[in-house]
């Protein structure tokens, strides 16, 4: 299950149909705080994340799921180049970085890779 946390709704079905397209199971999420309600992330292989996000950002998500000890990867979206940002991401462990608009099949292919690394 690849989860979608992407607050601009165009946006979000817009991956939801290319992962789907690709083959791939997708659940998706308006906010950070949706997809932590939405239970253990025991049955999610990855995530799709924006970076900007009204309350809880992106950023902070990462830290909050890496800080429990979750290795769930983690492919960022954003709209707004920031490399800074992006080196944070990275960093702390993000599978990948991608500015909107950003290559459909350079996504697709960057979610199979999270699918095939080891997880730490």
């Amino acid at each position: 299950m690849i989860s979608i946390v992407e607050d601009d709704k165009e946006v979000r079905s817009a991956i939801c149909n290319l992962l789907e397209s690709a083959g791939l199971r997708v659940e998706a999420f308006e906010s950070a705080e949706e997809f932590l309600e939405s239970g253990p992330t025991a049955n999610k292989a990855c995530l799709v994340l924006d970076v900007r996000l009204p309350r809880m950002s992106g950023l902070e998500l990462q830290r909050s799921l890496y800080g429990q000890g979750n290795s769930l990867p983690i492919i960022f979206i954003t709209g707004h180049a920031d490399s800074t940002v992006r080196e944070e991401a990275l960093r702390a462990g993000a599978a990948d970085f991608f500015y909107k608009p950003f290559n459909a099949e350079a996504l697709v292919t960057s979610v199979h890779s999270a699918l095939n690394r080891p997880q730490a």
